[in-house]
This record gives C-alpha cells, sequence and structure tokens, in this order.
C-alpha cells in the first residue's frame, strides 16, 4: 500500500509540476554559475546508499566548506537559494527518488555516512524502513538551519543535541508508522511549509 502510494502520488507530483520546476531551474541557472540539480549521497534503507536529488542552493564547490548549513550566516547559500530553503522547494525532485525507489514520502530523513557512522548503532534500528521526504523531525526542525545559525559551534550543537534527538524521533516513528499516521505526518508538514 505505501509503495503503491509512493509511485502514484510521486508521479503525480511530478507530472502537475514540471513547469514550476522548470521554472525554478530556468531562476536557478540564471541566478549563478552552476547546474540546476545538487546530488548527494546519503544512507537509506539497510545502509544501501543512493544519490539525494534537490535543486542546488548552493555555490559549486560549496561542499568541501563544511555539510552544515548555517541560516542566515551562511555566504555559500546564492540569494534564491534562500528563498528555495525558506519554502522547501528545493526538495522537490527528492519525488524522483521516491519514484525510483530510494524513499518514501514518510520516514526518517537520510543522513550522510559521515554522521550516520557516528551513531551506527542507533541507526540499526532507524534504517530497517526506507528515509523519507518528511517525519517527525522535519516538523520538529523545520527551522533548523536558523538554530544552527545561532550557536558558536554548529557542527558540535548537530551532532551532540540535534542528531540524537532527531534519532528519537526517528525510533518513534519506526515502532507507530502506519499509512494513517503517514498521512497525518504528510498534512502536518504542508501544512507547516504554507504557515512559513
Amino acid at each position: 500500500m505505501k509503495r503503491l502510494f509512493d509511485i502514484v502520488c510521486s508521479l503525480t507530483a511530478l507530472l502537475l509540476l514540471w513547469p514550476f520546476m522548470a521554472l525554478i531551474s530556468l531562476v536557478i541557472l540564471v541566478g549563478s554559475r552552476g547546474g540546476v540539480f545538487y546530488r548527494q549521497i546519503r544512507i537509506g534503507k539497510n545502509f544501501k546508499e543512493f544519490g539525494l536529488l534537490k535543486f542546488r542552493t548552493m555555490r559549486p564547490g560549496s561542499d568541501g566548506k563544511g555539510l552544515i548549513t548555517v541560516g542566515g550566516k551562511d555566504s555559500r547559500i546564492t540569494p534564491e537559494g534562500y528563498f528555495l530553503r525558506k519554502y522547501k522547494l528545493d526538495e522537490l525532485p527528492q519525488f524522483i527518488n521516491i519514484l525510483k525507489g530510494d524513499m518514501s514520502f514518510v520516514g526518517p530523513r537520510p543522513e550522510v555516512k559521515k554522521y550516520v557512522d557516528l551513531y551506527k548503532e542507533r541507526y540499526q534500528n532507524v534504517l530497517k524502513v526506507k528515509p523519507g521526504l518528511t517525519d517527525y523531525a522535519s516538523l520538529e526542525y523545520i527551522s533548523e538551519n536558523e538554530i544552527l545559525g545561532k550557536s558558536n559551534n554548529p557542527e558540535k550543537t548537530y551532532t551532540d543535541e540535534i542528531l540524537p534527538h532527531k534519532l528519537d524521533l526517528a525510533d518513534q516513528y519506526v515502532k507507530r508508522h502506519s499509512f494513517i499516521e503517514d498521512i497525518r505526518i504528510i498534512f502536518r508538514t504542508l501544512t507547516k511549509i504554507i504557515k512559513g
């Protein structure tokens, strides 16, 4: 049921949103040097690696300056990138990941290997399910960049405080996930994004 929902909804979203996504692509190309998409290796179900897709919101080569972004302080983010990130529009290409089966609409957000390795034992449970576009942690930390922007040491804040709490929330999802709960999380996420 969940996989069928993912296929139908991601395909429908791509068909309906392609003109809007094409416009975003044009804005990115005009706004700064570099490609339209950003692909980053993340860890999925059963520790399988996959290439997570996003619209590019940072200048080329920004990965070399760290994996964490820190809201308004981060000079690597392009002007149009701030807007795309604020309304989570940079995440739209992940409908392709969902259609391919790398991800689901709802599930623990996929992490990069560096952070998965820090908490590998805990991820043994979390990665029993497919990662998702949204989950409890996405709702709790919808303004994560701003939180990190207020920290004197964003990397430490993320690894020592935010990530462990995200894993607690991911554990909760793994224990209680159901189709009805997924629908509830999707609507809560849309409501938060619309409210800004």
